[in-house]
């Protein structure tokens, strides 16, 4: 059988592809692990300066959870434990130090929604399509609820979550779930820019930022300007934070250490 998740590093970049075509990128017990895994390592890949999770074939970028394939296992115990892999899949998301971005082609559902919100950015194809059908099987999305609520304002998120009916990537762009909406053909290109143009900045003040956008997004006002004041020093001491100051001052292009 193939491996549910390619993994590949092209240059500044690892990509993370789910691969199970046949089942619409379905999150499988056994791809949720490969997933946490990838992204591991992607993290700890030197050259990957960004990650990008991104689907096989042209039907899915992700159809949410595989409830035909091991994710409603039988047991109370085992259907539990499986499902917390999947969330910790979002906590890992959180807590990674580089940029995550999904890219998008067909359809984004359920899981695969969720997956998406769990990304930093989310690129996305004029036809790929975005829905939380849970509610028609009678479930509910209430791991996914958690990256919903962080990524779209409340009654969007009630109208995806109540209905169950699939939106356009326009309407996902108009609701903040989507930062980019490319023709199909133009999604790599798309893509591509987007990594380079975060690429090109400092990995360090990069995985320093991007950990304080999170744990500020949690903070009221006044915890969050202390800690902003004192992740300002911080980044006023980082070797690279110096060395962009004087590549400023000295009118050429930083040489960044990631320090």
């Amino acid at each position: 059988m193939a491996e549910p998740l390619i993994y590949q590093q092209q240059g500044d970049r690892a990509v993370l592809t789910l691969n199970r075509p046949e089942r619409r990128n379905a999150l499988s017990p056994d791809l949720v692990d490969a997933l946490l895994d990838g992204l591991r390592r992607a993290d700890a890949d030197a050259p990957a300066r960004v990650v990008v999770i991104t689907g096989s074939g042209d039907r899915a970028f992700c159809a949410g959870g595989d409830l035909g394939g091991g994710m409603m296992a039988q047991g109370v115990v085992p259907a539990h434990e499986a499902r917390g892999r999947f969330a910790e899949l979002f906590r890992v998301l959180r807590d990674m130090s580089k940029p995550v971005i999904a890219r998008v082609q067909g359809d984004a559902l359920g899981g695969g929604l969720g997956l998406a919100c769990g990304c930093d950015l989310v690129v996305a194809s004029d036809d790929a399509r975005f829905g939380t059908p849970e509610i028609r099987l009678g479930l509910f999305p209430w791991v996914i609820l958690a990256t919903i609520l962080r990524n779209v304002p409340r009654k969007a998120a009630l109208e995806l979550i109540l209905t169950g009916d699939k939106i356009s990537a326009a309407q996902a762009a108009s609701i903040g779930l989507v930062n980019r909406v490319v023709p199909r053909a133009d999604l790599d290109d798309a893509t591509d820019a987007l990594c380079a143009s975060i690429s090109r900045h400092s990995p360090a003040i990069l995985r320093l930022g991007r950990r304080g956008f999170y744990a500020m997004s949690e903070l009221p006002l006044d915890g969050a300007l202390e800690y902003a004041n004192a992740m300002l020093t911080l980044n006023t001491l980082a070797e690279d934070a110096m060395e962009g100051v004087s590549a400023f001052l000295g009118k050429r292009e930083p040489e960044w250490k990631g320090r």
